[in-house]
């Protein structure tokens, strides 16, 4: 199977006359913006890891190598286009206006659900593996049967795809034509499996049974990302049905930070795909082409510490939930039998007020 490519490793642009032209309208400004907003989501992703190392989160799920597949996706997307996440998706949740501290608030327990995901357009992260794909097709489905022209998008990783909620998804989307795109991020490993384990073709022929077209592309090529989830999501507005895109990536870090990748793979593999870097590539491209100066550069660090300050003082900040607010929000009108509940559970915490448990 082809694999699309507009930009190789070394930044040199690659012709492909069927998704060169899909980003025409990305300019040297533009691209600049999309390097910005790569590096602004690794130092988030840094900044977080770090955060969990001191204790102050209890878990997190790194993103590094795999900007470019996040970023790209997610910057192709329209306004009213609807995304679902699993956990590792936090470029998207930027790109898509999410304050950073809000990510860390789901990871340090001090949230139900991180942010309502209607303001954004885009779900709070899924632990479930694979889950998210269903959610996904039924809400596309929802879609085509208001007769909306909006898409969807679900992401999912390489692991995913041997889970049946996806298999299922596949099936129903490609039933009811919904205008939805499987986006599934390749990044080589399901915690300490390799991906040669759960499949022996390409994951984008995944779908080929079930009637869903796949197209596997450069994961770590943000150009090539935008052009394939663009011509993927103009299938699924003009009523086309749904697309496999599988962007293969690399995850350079652990699973989690609870993961020691070490166990499992060696460091000739992280060498290899470190040669690959989403980063690298577009700064050599913007070097060459003179518009990513060091002055430039140095701006575009400057905000990513900043966002990285900002997001590590709202993490320390955060004013942690009592037992209460667990009831809150459980439906979006007040309920008495919800009412009662919370009375008669305060009730009960009250009871142990002199071992200091508070409510």
């Amino acid at each position: 199977m082809e694999t699309i490519q507009l930009l190789d490793p070394e930044g040199n642009r690659v012709e492909d006359p069927a998704y060169g032209p899909l980003v025409a309208d990305i300019d040297d400004q533009q691209l600049v913006a999309l390097y910005e907003d790569m590096v602004v989501v690794r130092r988030i992703d840094t900044e977080a890891t770090a955060l969990q190392r001191q204790g102050e989160l209890a878990l997190w799920a790194p993103l590094l190598g795999q900007e470019a597949a996040q970023v790209g996706s997610a910057r192709a997307l329209a306004h009213d286009d609807f995304a679902f996440t699993s956990f590792r998706e936090h470029g998207v949740a930027y790109c898509r206006g999410i304050e950073p501290t809000a990510m860390l608030q789901f990871w340090r327990g001090s949230t139900q659900s991180g942010w309502n995901p209607r303001d954004h357009n885009v779900t709070a992260p899924a632990i479930i593996v694979g889950a998210q794909s269903l959610h996904a097709t039924g809400y596309a489905m929802g879609v085509k049967f208001d007769g909306a022209d909006s898409a969807v998008i679900a992401y999912f990783g390489d692991g995913a795809t041997s889970q049946g909620d996806v298999s299922e998804a596949f099936a129903f989307a490609s039933s009811f034509g919904a205008p939805v795109v499987f986006f599934c991020q390749n990044n080589q490993w399901a915690i300490s499996e390799p991906v040669r384990v759960q499949s022996h073709l390409p994951l984008a022929a995944r779908g080929t049974g079930f009637g869903v077209p796949g197209i596997q592309v450069d994961g770590n090529d943000v150009l090539a990302v935008i052009a394939v989830t663009r011509a993927a999501l103009r299938r699924a507005r003009e009523g086309s049905g749904p697309t496999l895109v599988e962007a293969v990536t690399y995850r350079m870090g652990p699973h989690t930070t609870s993961d020691d990748p070490t166990k499992y793979r060696n460091s000739a593999e992280l060498e290899e795909w470190r040669a690959k870097d989403p980063l690298s590539r577009v700064e050599k491209y913007l070097e060459r082409l003179g518009v990513l100066t060091d002055s430039e550069k140095q701006r575009i660090v400057a905000k990513a510490d900043a966002v990285a300050a900002e997001m590590r003082a709202g993490c320390l900040g955060t004013i942690e939930p009592t037992a209460a607010d667990m009831f809150n929000h459980v439906y979006a009108e007040p309920h008495s039998l919800v009412a009662a509940e919370r009375r008669d559970y305060l009730e009960y915490l009250a009871g142990f007020e002199d071992e200091g448990i508070a409510s």
